[in-house]
């Protein structure tokens, strides 16, 4: 045999590994990071380190977080639109959920956002050594979406009963005026009760910790700076922008 072959002695892998068509090396691992801090750290380590011809992909959570990850946009502005022609149609008007929505969610999302930059001492670690802080993945982008419709339930509270003071003949700064106080109590109740229901979540820990903290932090930090801030804005708003009602006079049998 060895007059017409060359003889020699190497390791071969067991089977070659395919991606979509390409010869595929799959390296699998354990982030201590965010995942998507941990993503973002391997495609630059990647572009510096792969030679040419060489590209970085990804399956499973990886892959959905990439891929769904910038379907966000597209799906927050339907909720926003969906939300806007639900009141519009419970109102009769368009002013009234511009005043909603505008009064809460961009507060709600400025709290929610905060903790995706702002560090907080975790009791479940050794003080200062950890923090209550998310990254803007998937998990605290549903979080986002949901929290419109939970934070613009303390808008519709105060402004639909502003509307029924002024048809009993208040003015709209006397009516916006009492229906605050008079709804303080409720939107501080429901308020507190989401965010002391959703905190469980900020403190889980072990396996699929990191979805749950996402999403716990969001609706918690949103609804605790949102809820605070809509008592003041959605009234000042509404002087603005909301319809003048005119009273109504009383049904005679």
């Amino acid at each position: 045999l060895g007059t017409i072959a060359s003889l020699s002695h190497s390791t071969q892998p067991r089977s070659l590994n395919r991606f979509q068509q390409l010869n595929a090396v799959k390296i699998s691992g354990v982030s201590i990071a965010p995942l998507d801090q941990a993503l973002r750290f391997l495609e630059d380590e990647a572009g510096k380190i792969l030679p040419k011809g060489y590209a970085l992909d990804y399956t499973g959570e990886s892959r959905q977080l990439r891929t769904e990850g910038n379907k966000f946009l597209p799906a927050f502005t339907l909720a926003l639109v969906l939300i806007f022609l639900v009141l519009a149609a419970q109102f009769n008007s368009f002013r009234d959920p511009f005043v909603i929505l505008a009064g809460s969610v961009p507060l709600a999302l400025f709290g929610a956002l905060t903790m995706t930059f702002l560090r907080l001492p975790n009791p479940n670690m050794a003080f200062w050594t950890d923090a209550w802080t998310t990254t803007l993945n998937i998990y605290s982008q549903v979080g986002l979406v949901t929290l419109v419709g939970l934070v613009a339930k303390n808008g519709i509270l105060i402004v639909e009963f502003a509307n029924e003071l002024q048809r009993e003949g208040l003015s709209k700064l006397d009516a916006i005026r009492q229906a605050s106080r008079t709804r303080l109590r409720p939107v501080l109740m429901t308020s507190v009760a989401t965010v002391a229901g959703h905190f469980p979540l900020t403190l889980v820990t072990g396996a699929g910790a990191e979805a749950r903290n996402s999403i716990g932090l969001v609706l918690v930090a949103g609804m605790a700076i949102g809820s605070l801030f809509t008592l003041f804005v959605v009234p000042s708003l509404y002087m603005l922008i909301a319809k003048q009602h005119e009273k109504t006079a009383p049904a005679h049998a």
